[in-house]
């Protein structure tokens, strides 16, 4: 099908655990970071519209960068600052914030820039081919609507890092695969082929085939509507100067207020991130081999006179 179809980047982090912007940080010699590979898988898959989330310390240089691939590749492409002040009332007196508001703040900046069903993603993330033409089949035989949301998660024994613990959304679905709760936790780690958590003080362990978040999402336009409520509540609630409104708690509070059916699947993608300066050299080794078995072109845009 023709149907129009967007990728939603989320690149607006400060790279505080990578020490550095690292949604522009080359894998490669041929200088492309993770989102590139997004946005190359996507286009492959029938996507045809890109809409990026960054901050303002992204460097024009790679705005340049990414404008020529979009110019030479014919897809549409916008940029779309977070800005602190953005849907937040003129009233409230956010001077002493220092860091974005969070992904569901990130999305909601994007609601001028996308009217129809889209995925959305982390640009730190790696997510894998199959994953974008299983997004799309789906936009395309009308799965995503006003009433019903995809999240496509992994195994959790599949998104580790050798590198230090994780967080990861643990998710609870019913005998039909829609979505009950996805329950943060933190301090995610492999002890001894054991995959466990802390909480309370208390070691848990993990299945390791328990499905979990990384923000791979195929949403409605309705969304934007919805964001804007919750947002608009969540400074109202006189949040702390760190705390932040995550993509994640608000499609809890859409399916659990609103009743928004949220279908879980599994993805058949590998996942590679990004967390730690350390995961870098694993992402590299994969793509390269991946480029060695053909699934990727050496230089990933074929041009010559990229800045």
């Amino acid at each position: 099908m023709n149907s129009k179809k967007t990728l939603l980047i989320l690149a607006g982090g400060l790279g505080s655990r990578y020490k550095g912007l690292k949604q522009i940080d080359g894998i490669l010699d041929n200088g492309s970071p993770i989102l590139e590979y997004s946005i190359y898988d996507a286009l492959a898959a029938g996507f045809n519209k890109i809409v990026i989330v960054i901050n303002r310390f992204i460097p024009e240089s790679y705005i340049e960068r990414l404008e020529n691939i979009s110019a030479n590749n014919n897809f549409e492409l916008h940029w779309v600052y977070q800005d602190i002040d953005q849907y937040v009332p003129g009233s409230f007196d956010h001077s002493s914030r220092e860091k974005p508001w969070g992904t569901g703040h990130a999305v909601l900046c994007a609601k001028e820039y996308i009217h129809e069903p889209f995925v959305m993603i982390n640009a730190d993330d790696f997510y894998g081919k199959e994953i974008y033409q299983l997004a799309s089949n789906e936009i395309d035989h009308q799965k995503i609507s006003s009433s019903q949301f995809e999240l496509i998660a992994y195994p959790i024994s599949t998104t580790l890092s050798d590198n230090g613990t994780v967080a990861r959304g643990i998710c609870t679905m019913d005998t039909e695969s829609s979505l009950i709760k996805v329950e943060e936790q933190t301090s995610i780690r492999k002890e001894n082929e054991t995959i466990i958590y802390t909480d309370n003080g208390k070691n848990i362990e993990v299945d390791p085939e328990t499905l979990v978040s990384m923000n791979y999402f195929v949403f409605h336009p309705i969304i934007f509507d919805l964001l804007e409520v919750y947002f608009n509540n969540f400074i109202k609630s006189d949040p702390q100067p760190n705390q932040e409104f995550y993509i994640p708690a608000a499609v809890q509070k859409m399916k659990d207020e609103k009743g928004i059916k949220i279908l879980v699947k599994t993805s058949p993608s590998q996942w590679i991130g990004m967390t730690y300066s350390g995961d870098k050299s694993i992402l590299k080794d994969y793509l390269e081999t991946e480029i060695q078995n053909h699934q990727y072109p050496q230089d990933l845009w074929n041009l010559i006179a990229l800045s």
